[in-house]
């Protein structure tokens, strides 16, 4: 039986190699709109197999080079400073 994890209300089979961008989405938390504008602008690399797909790799790379930085602006991208 392949273990699964609760991503939202998506199951996602905890060894998928490939998510598909709703899926990319619940995995970041965020919606399918900005999953869109991450990879069109080249911040999210994507490859196309019937439809977009994220490598699960790919996501955590993207977490790890971003992290502690301001995605709010995709053309502006800057460090976080003291959150309040």
């Amino acid at each position: 039986m392949i273990q699964k994890e609760e991503v939202e209300d998506l199951e996602v089979p905890v060894n998928k190699l490939l998510y598909n961008v709703k899926e990319t989405a619940n995995v970041l938390g965020v919606n399918v709109h900005l999953v869109y504008s991450l990879i069109s602008k080249g911040l999210l690399p994507a490859l196309k197999l019937g439809s977009l797909k994220v490598r699960k790799s790919t996501i955590e790379d993207f977490i790890a080079k971003y992290e502690g930085m301001n995605l709010s602006d995709l053309d502006n991208i800057i460090e976080l400073k003291n959150v309040d």
